[in-house]
């Protein structure tokens, strides 16, 4: 059988072309077992090996194959004479001897290679997909252009999420379109042709019901959600305050329907048109009333409407960084400060070490010498006395402020302290205030509603207590009438 099969691999090499596709081919497939066996036994693991692997040697098997025929079409036009004498030739007659006019041994070996190939074929086709589908795919392959999001991804609340859930969506449809959009990335990350920062893909995300409403059910948010929000000021112990929300999540229907999700529920759509491409701004918005129509606000600082750019909103509209979350350089350092990985023993910590995150730096490495340098330097000039006793939680913070630099920032990309607006709210760019503010109004002028606490509660802002609107006030306080304005508020929506 082995020689059967050289006589015939030497009938194919008709040619320099020929010869090049047997080669391709032969390699192509040896190659590919080998991978595998070495994948199997967890040699490899490297998702640059799965490129080679699953895209590469596939497409150098596929090329091999149709040089083969180029080339025996080449070599029979060529000599000019028939396929049959040309067969009797190249294959000599232990291979088309036969009853039949090419040889059975010869259609055998065929039919059998034909099918070797087959299997072939559709084996590294599914193991191609199945590898594209997994997130170490998605953020190593073009390890230069999505390093930034795989850093994010990985430490996001949808890290144990495949990519492919939430990018590509169910049905065939949604598996071709991204198959095809993977292929244009491939092609911009090959050339160069990609922009840096990587935009967010808002016009190519699949609609939040075939992504995000596979886990997170609308019917089913209900009450209040707590959120203690501690802030640090400036000063030599780095003082707490507080800013506390009681986040109203119910559905949007029922008793209490003026909450946060009530812009998702069937029964109130809401539609808009973006005047901007990264729909931070809007023209119009609209939304369902209870006898069917609709109800429209526009913008009154821009021209009337015109175009078919028509979205309904869903989660994706608000949730627009719900995995790839780049942090405000102050909120990264509270945030350390209330986890404890910064220590507010250290004077001013949070002052100085916004100072070393913010500082201007070439590259990572300049970076992660500079806060050293700065945090070292200032600690040991200002405050040896007060922390001399301190040098362990000093190179702790040295290391947390480097791997918080390292995780937001990728000189490379064009990706500095947060780049991406984040919908959720307002704090890191307009949010709700896109819709809701005084220059969306309907027909007979009156705006969209922006009271703050139409979507939370507030129970403490910037105070010293996280719960302060719901302790007693002073009489002669300062802030009284707001204190029990909000304090009513909370209370009047739990009876």
């Amino acid at each position: 059988m082995l020689r059967r099969f050289r006589l015939f691999v030497r009938g194919l090499a008709t040619n320099w072309i020929g010869t090049l596709g047997v080669v391709l081919t032969t390699s192509a497939f040896l190659l590919f077992l080998f991978m595998e066996a070495m994948r199997l036994l967890g040699v490899v693991t490297n998702a640059y090996v799965g490129l080679i692997s699953y895209l590469l040697l596939p497409a150098l098997f596929i090329l091999g194959l149709l040089l083969i025929p180029a080339g025996w079409r080449i070599y029979r036009r060529r000599t000019g004479r028939p396929t049959r004498e040309l067969l009797s030739e190249r294959f000599t007659p232990s291979l088309t001897e036969g009853k039949r006019a090419y040889g059975s041994s010869l259609v055998g070996l065929i039919a059998v290679l034909t099918l070797v190939n087959l299997l072939f074929l559709a084996g590294g086709g599914a193991r191609m997909l199945h590898f594209m589908d997994e997130p170490v795919f998605c953020g190593t392959a073009c390890h230069k252009v999505m390093h930034p999001e795989w850093e994010t991804y990985r430490r996001s609340p949808h890290a144990h999420v495949k990519c492919v859930e939430c990018h590509v969506g169910e049905g065939v449809d949604a598996l071709v379109d991204a198959k095809l959009n993977g292929l244009w990335q491939m092609v911009s990350a090959t050339f160069n042709l990609y922009e840096r920062p990587i935009p967010t893909p808002v016009v190519n995300l699949r609609p939040a019901r075939e992504t995000c409403e596979q886990c997170h059910w609308p019917e089913k948010f209900y009450g209040d959600r707590l959120r203690v929000n501690p802030g640090y000021a400036f000063d030599r112990a780095s003082t707490p305050h507080y800013s506390t929300l009681a986040l109203k999540m119910n559905s949007g229907t029922g008793e209490h329907s003026g909450t946060i999700h009530w812009h998702i529920a069937a029964a109130n759509e809401v539609r808009y048109q973006p005047a901007s491409e990264d729909r931070t701004v809007m023209r119009w918005v609209e939304v369902r009333d209870p006898r069917g129509g609709y109800r429209r606000y526009e913008n009154r600082r821009l021209p009337a409407a015109s175009g078919e750019d028509v979205r309904v909103l869903d989660c994706i509209d608000c949730h627009n960084r719900a995995t790839h979350i780049y942090e405000d350089p102050e909120e990264a350092v509270e945030a350390r400060i209330a986890a404890g990985a910064l220590v507010r023993a250290l004077p001013y910590i949070k002052r100085e070490g916004l100072a070393a995150l913010t500082g201007s730096y070439a590259d990572k490495a300049a970076a992660r010498r500079g806060v050293f340098n700065h945090l070292q330097g200032t600690y040991g000039r200002q405050y040896r006395a007060a922390t001399a006793s301190l040098q362990e939680e000093l190179d702790t913070a040295v290391a947390v402020l480097q791997a918080t630099y390292d995780r937001n920032i990728h000189p490379r990309m064009h990706v500095d302290w947060n780049p991406y607006p984040d919908h959720r709210g307002h704090r890191n760019g307009l949010g709700c205030f896109r819709c809701h503010n005084r220059d969306m109004v309907d027909e007979q002028g009156e705006a969209v509603s922006h009271e703050c606490t139409l979507c939370h509660s507030i129970l403490a802002f910037e105070s010293p207590e996280p719960f302060q609107f719901l302790l007693p006030v002073a009489e002669k306080a300062r802030d009284r009438r707001m204190h029990e304005y909000l304090q009513a508020e909370f209370l009047r929506g739990r009876r």
